[in-house]
């Protein structure tokens, strides 16, 4: 019923007006919803930078508020991945012939995920995934895994479906239906796709290198190739946010990474800590002409 009500509803009609009510500067208002927020969800302002809530100017200052660095340490060990995001574990493991496994009885494909294109996909065939989930509880910033190039950049159209759990034992193929940015790098365990997936009220998502990306919504894929001035971001580097929470999955190629034995479905983690390890490194190349297509042939896929 939960997911028969969700497909029926305006997703982005709904989203647009959320967006309304959270970037709102009229200060009862945005004080209110903060507040209810924050006893609701049992939100730890002490991490905060900023704790007064009469310093945030909208709702959505408040969501996507920057924390105290000493708040998320980040693990420096060698061959460490760090977690991108606060969370729990949606999912995480092998990508099985080119399938990411959603739920029981439930997956969907890396090529559909990441807009359709089979080029993009190639890299990550047999490679490894994890899902990690936001809930409003949690802080809203996305960090580097791994440091990384940029290559390229996709918006994928699709619905707004919530991202929670039930939603997602509900609803075929979530991940790759709802809107989302996919973000390509070029990283020293090959390489690395982050994608943003947007949700239900949840129809913003911005870049560091781009700002905004959604809205506005679009109606067939676009992307942005990094071939010159491509940006490096380092490990731990803050890559984007989410305008509201949702979800981000990380893939990773075939016998790269591995994840901790107890990074499983459900665990709560926290931005910076270790979440796997790199096994075989490759040397990181900075693309100049033709983006991902030519990193792929040089790691000769």
């Amino acid at each position: 019923m939960n997911a028969f009500l969700q497909s029926v509803m305006p997703h982005h009609t709904l989203s647009k007006l959320m967006s309304k009510l959270t970037h709102s500067e009229i200060v009862c208002v945005k004080n209110l919803f903060i507040k209810k927020i924050i006893q609701h969800y049992g939100v730890n302002m002490d991490e905060a930078l900023v704790q007064d809530i009469n310093a945030f100017k909208s709702f959505n200052d408040f969501f996507t508020r920057e924390l105290k660095p000493e708040a998320r340490p980040l693990n420096t060990e060698k061959n460490a991945l760090v977690s991108p995001a606060d969370g729990v574990v949606s999912q995480a493991g092998d990508i099985t012939a080119g399938d990411i496994f959603q739920a029981k009885g439930k997956s969907f494909t890396v090529t559909d995920l990441l807009g359709g294109s089979a080029e993009r996909a190639a890299p990550f065939n047999d490679g490894v995934f994890s899902t990690i989930y936001l809930s409003p509880k949690d802080y809203h910033r996305l960090h580097m895994p791994l440091t990384g190039t940029l290559i390229e950049m996709v918006h994928v159209p699709g619905r707004l479906f919530s991202v929670n759990t039930a939603t997602t034992e509900a609803v075929p193929r979530l991940f790759a239906r709802n809107e989302r940015v996919c973000c390509l790098f070029d990283t020293e365990a090959g390489p690395m796709a982050l994608i943003l997936v947007g949700a239900i009220f949840v129809s913003s998502i911005e870049t560091l290198w781009h700002g905004v990306v959604t809205p506005p919504t679009v109606i067939e894929v676009q992307n942005w190739l990094y071939e010159q001035d491509a940006p490096t971001l380092q490990k731990g580097e803050e890559m984007g946010r989410f305008n509201m929470g949702s979800t981000i999955i990380v893939l990773l190629g075939k016998d790269t990474a591995q994840w901790n034995a107890d990074f499983t479905a459900n665990k709560e983690v926290k931005l910076g800590e270790m979440i796997g390890s790199i096994i075989q490194k490759h040397q990181p190349e900075l693309v100049k002409s033709s983006g991902f297509s030519t990193l792929l042939k040089r790691l000769g896929f």
